[in-house]
């Protein structure tokens, strides 16, 4: 009897101390869990934030939005003012981009792919690498339409270094499309806005650029870019067309027969 016992309670221990090491094998980590249940909620929710950030601020991206007939009109007339002073020639020129930037478009495309991967994890077929790799395309094919459709989604994928460059050498081509190196004194000045790439370039030749130097193009910048930021584009033009205006005025006042080397016109275009 007592050894029958003593063989029952062995096999007990046996067993309750197999039961207990199951119990310390490590499961997965916590923080899967939470991706699991909560991943493709939290995908939706930047994703959709960032579709409704980018339609409400799709109008700061179209020339045409931001400056309608009457605020060409009213450049115009600012232009015109100006120019009656001084035997310099002054063109504003507003572009809706500068770039393309078609690289943006696949960042997006990759950026989707790579987050949407991850909060997906434990909804994606990985155990079918086909429909696994048709799941990714679709991610990225939604992060490219996205980029070629909102102008604002594009934009976080463009580098401001990019930026930069790429409104420079805009600038740069529009200065010499425009024939602005051609007047008779050198005095030709490009007022260069690039709304994609948030961006505001003044360049003059160097015939007005020896009288004034880097210090009255950043003046005559830096009022254009104060008028943009208040959303009032139209005013910042006035004011540095005001601005290389007064300067022309005064190192080349306009003189009897002084004829209109180029033509009195606001340029405004997609590209």
């Amino acid at each position: 009897m007592h050894a029958s016992f003593a063989e029952i309670d062995l096999t007990r221990v046996d067993f309750a101390q197999a039961g207990a090491h199951a119990q310390w094998e490590p499961g997965a980590p916590r923080w899967l869990y939470v991706v699991d249940d909560w991943g493709p909620w939290v995908l939706g929710l930047i994703v959709f934030a960032l579709i409704v950030r980018a339609i409400l601020h799709q109008r700061r991206y179209s020339a045409i939005a931001v400056f309608d007939a009457r605020a060409q009109e009213r450049v115009h007339d600012a232009l015109m003012a100006a120019e009656a002073k001084t035997v310099g020639e002054i063109v504003p020129v507003v572009l809706e981009r500068s770039d393309g930037h078609p690289s943006a478009d696949w960042l997006s495309a990759l950026t989707l792919l790579l987050v949407g991967s991850a909060l997906l994890a434990a909804r994606l077929p990985w155990h079918a690498p086909h429909w696994l790799i048709l799941c990714q395309l679709a991610l990225g094919m939604v992060g490219f339409a996205l980029s070629r459709a909102l102008p604002a989604w594009k934009r976080m994928f463009v580098s401001e270094a990019r930026a930069t460059e790429m409104a420079g050498e805009q600038a740069t081509q529009e200065f010499y499309r425009l024939r602005l190196q051609d007047t008779h004194a050198h005095t030709g000045v490009l007022l260069f806005v690039s709304l994609f790439e948030r961006r505001v370039i003044v360049l003059g030749d160097i015939g007005i650029h020896a009288k004034v130097g880097d210090e009255h193009w950043a003046a005559a910048r830096d009022a254009v870019l104060e008028g943009a930021a208040q959303g009032r584009l139209e005013a910042g033009l006035v004011q540095g067309i005001a601005c290389c205006g007064t300067q022309l005025e005064r190192h080349f006042p306009w003189t009897h027969g002084d004829r209109n080397e180029i033509p009195d016109r606001v340029v405004v275009r997609r590209e």
